[in-house]
């Protein structure tokens, strides 16, 4: 009866957060360990489910850099990265594109159809909603810099009652453009504020942003992380996330969410409970 009693609490604990999320949008970066392993993709989808059950209108942006490694890898194409972005050539542009749209996404919308949440998967390219320009064609190739969104696109699938999950593809303004590839954070915090999210969160496989004697920051204020960028304790991989976040910020997202991937339900542990998991970013 006790454990009965518990969760009721629980369930309890949660309502004034339901109700404060409900009919909003929230954007889930979905990568690292949780996109890989198969126990943490069934949490994953079990969470998707739930916050969509209770009224929350759920968007996914994916990555994939691993699997696109490998299958360059397995196809012998020498692949480059500059601070931790991959250069795109034309040939491996193909190779992009068949990973994220044709494997990744695809198995993510199954997985969530599989669970009863109506999903559905685009990129970019459709209707041309997601357009870019080249980063630095001669550097870059075809890795884009986002240049406009459609975001009325998005918001007729959440209308719909659709889920939809983004491949961070967009497409070229000449016919017959191959398209660019374009960094899954950034266009992540694009679409969250094109479409006037009220969250953005991102699964890592870090516990969230730490501080130099490596604890969890649960709360960082916009000046505060550039500081932390400034001294070097934000360093590495964290940066672009943190620069994701900020860009999400300023472009009208209420909040930023950095949380622990291979923690099984953690967007609900982050969504409804009052402590959360990892570190929300404020303006």
């Amino acid at each position: 009866m006790q454990k009965k009693i518990e969760i009721v609490k629980t369930l309890l604990d949660a309502i004034p957060f339901i109700k404060e999320f409900n009919k909003e949008i929230v954007v889930i970066k979905y990568g690292g360990s949780a996109q890989t392993s198969p126990e943490l993709k069934e949490k994953f989808a079990e969470d998707i489910l739930l916050m969509y059950l209770v009224g929350i209108r759920p968007v996914i942006v994916h990555g994939g850099g691993k699997k696109i490694t490998d299958m360059l890898g397995e196809l012998g194409i020498q692949t480059t990265f500059i601070d931790g972005q991959r250069v795109t050539s034309k040939e491996e542009m193909r190779i992009v594109e068949m990973i994220l749209s044709g494997e990744i996404n695809k198995e993510i919308v199954s997985l969530l159809n599989t669970h009863e949440a109506k999903a559905i998967g685009i990129s970019g390219k459709d209707a041309h909603f997601i357009k870019a320009k080249p980063k630095d064609k001669n550097k870059w190739g075809y890795t884009g810099v986002i240049t406009d969104i459609k975001a009325e696109v998005v918001h007729n699938l959440i209308k719909d009652r659709f889920i939809p999950v983004i491949a961070p593809i967009a497409a070229g303004e000449e016919m017959g453009h191959p398209g660019y590839n374009i960094n899954a954070d950034l266009c992540a915090s694009k679409v969250a504020a094109s479409l006037g999210a009220n969250k953005i969160i991102f699964l890592t496989d870090t516990p969230g942003v730490l501080d130099s004697e490596k604890k969890l920051i649960s709360t960082l204020k916009e000046e505060d992380a550039k500081s932390l960028i400034a001294d070097g304790t934000i360093h590495g991989g964290m940066i672009p996330k943190i620069d994701a976040c900020l860009e999400a910020l300023d472009g009208g997202v209420k909040k930023a969410h950095i949380i622990d991937g291979r923690i099984e339900h953690s967007l609900l542990l982050e969504l409804f409970t009052s402590d959360g998991i990892g570190t929300q970013i404020l303006k």
